[in-house]
């Protein structure tokens, strides 16, 4: 395919077809049927839609989330206007209706490569949109932790107490001791539990501690059998509202060192930065 005929078909799918409502991208099908080169509605809406709709029930997605049913007017003569029917699309379901078009068509072909990278590069972000969003609530979580050390040390006059309230913390949270659910994740010896919990539990521990903080301040709690019952009862509180919501923290899968995901992320940072702008001369 011809550099000229890619560039051409690019500015058509991202400058012409595609459209943005309310901060969601889409397309429109009757757009898309004339991109790909099909003359007649009734021919591409019965076959090729008809079949992209049958791919996307059997990947396990709802039609309805990806292909929408509308209407819109065109201009007849003498200024009169028709409803016609439209589907509106997203880029998966565009994305399906190229895999079920006919690959000898030019634009069909480059329709199937285009959108195939366009969903994989919206995985990616999403990916790691996620990735930094779980960095995110380590940190929080790591700071936290510090608040209560501190207030620890302010109400008992030291802070040697830490790491048995926190374990005391975690017992209540898992139904199991920090030193086992190690042993379920294959975490380190050396390495912090946290390290490896997925974002749900990161947010869970952090709520817990920020209650116990709270709680301790207000009631002045000034022992450490006092400040471990209040953490506690704060995860066990945490724990039942998770069970009620069908989560059961010890029984979710480790999730990545944290700190190779933090590295990865700086990584692709500092490469996203030393790429030169694509308007740039």
């Amino acid at each position: 395919m011809k550099t000229e005929l890619i560039q051409s078909l690019t500015e058509n799918f991202e400058a012409h077809a595609q459209r943005t409502e309310g901060g969601v991208e889409y397309w429109l099908a009757r757009d898309l049927q004339y991109l790909l080169g099909y003359a007649e509605w009734r021919n591409f809406s019965k076959t090729v839609i008809s079949k992209a709709k049958i791919s996307c029930e059997v990947s396990g997605h709802a039609v309805s989330d990806h292909f929408v049913d509308v209407n819109k007017m065109i201009a007849l003569a003498k200024g009169a206007e028709r409803s016609i029917d439209d589907i509106m699309l997203t880029r998966y379901a565009c994305y399906l209706i190229a895999q079920n078009g006919d690959p000898r068509k030019e634009a069909v072909a480059f329709a199937q490569t285009y959108f195939a990278i366009q969903t994989r590069r919206a995985e990616l972000i999403e990916q790691r949109l996620l990735e930094a969003e779980r960095v995110s609530a380590r940190h929080k979580l790591t700071q936290t932790e510090k608040e209560l050390s501190g207030v620890i040390y302010e109400q008992t006059g030291g802070n040697q107490d830490f790491a048995l309230i926190r374990s005391k913390g975690d017992q209540a949270l898992f139904g199991k001791s920090t030193h086992a659910m190690k042993a379920t994740w294959k975490v380190p010896a050396s390495r912090p539990l946290a390290d490896f919990a997925p974002t749900i539990i990161l947010k869970a521990k952090d709520f817990a501690t920020e209650i116990t903080i709270h709680n301790t301040r207000e009631r002045r709690l000034g022992s450490e059998k006092a400040i471990s019952q209040e953490h506690v009862t704060n995860n066990k509180a945490v724990r039942d509202t998770l069970l009620s919501r069908g989560i059961r923290p010890e029984h979710l899968p480790a999730a990545e060192d944290v700190k190779k995901v933090e590295r990865r992320l700086a990584s692709e940072h500092k490469k996203s930065l030393k790429k030169p702008d694509a308007l740039d001369p």
